[in-house]
């Protein structure tokens, strides 16, 4: 072997060794590059899901506003129906002072049910925004008198 063919080979394995570590430098590079970027706007990508999941949708927004109006309106309901059947005990023989407690009883269980979907769906982080203004944080469960509006 002459000294030119040691000297082309050397050449030839430096090429490799170049080509070899520039290709791992573009690696990095692109990794790094796409990678980051990707990292870098995840929170906005999150923030455009949230926004697309929830105030995307209509249907939801809509549900979600008469829900609580719903369930505000079955307490005051239940406590109209407890103030009606109060008023007619007064006057109710034995038997249907009997049955009047009882469904006192049940429509105060009801009005407690009624108040507790309220605040729990009212403290949802999902659905908290879709409450309307007028209507109050929180229901009370000991009110007798529940104010559907601020």
């Amino acid at each position: 072997m002459t000294m030119g063919h040691v000297r082309e080979g050397a050449r030839l394995g430096a090429w490799a060794v170049y080509g070899v570590v520039g290709l791992a430098v573009l690696y990095v590079i692109g990794v790094f590059a796409f990678g980051s970027a990707g990292w870098i706007s995840a929170p906005f990508r999150g923030e455009a899901d949230e926004r697309e999941n929830t105030v995307g949708s209509g249907e939801f927004r809509q549900t979600t506003y008469e829900e609580f109006f719903d369930l505000c309106a079955a307490v005051q309901n239940a406590e109209g129906t407890i103030q009606a059947l109060q008023e007619e005990r007064k006057a109710a023989s034995e038997t249907r002072t009997t049955q009047i407690d009882q469904s006192i009883t049940a429509l105060k269980a009801t009005r407690i049910e009624s108040v507790n979907a309220y605040n729990s769906k009212a403290a949802q982080e999902h659905r908290a925004p879709f409450r309307d203004k007028d209507l109050p944080y929180r229901l009370d469960t000991t009110a007798e008198h529940t104010t559907c509006t601020n």
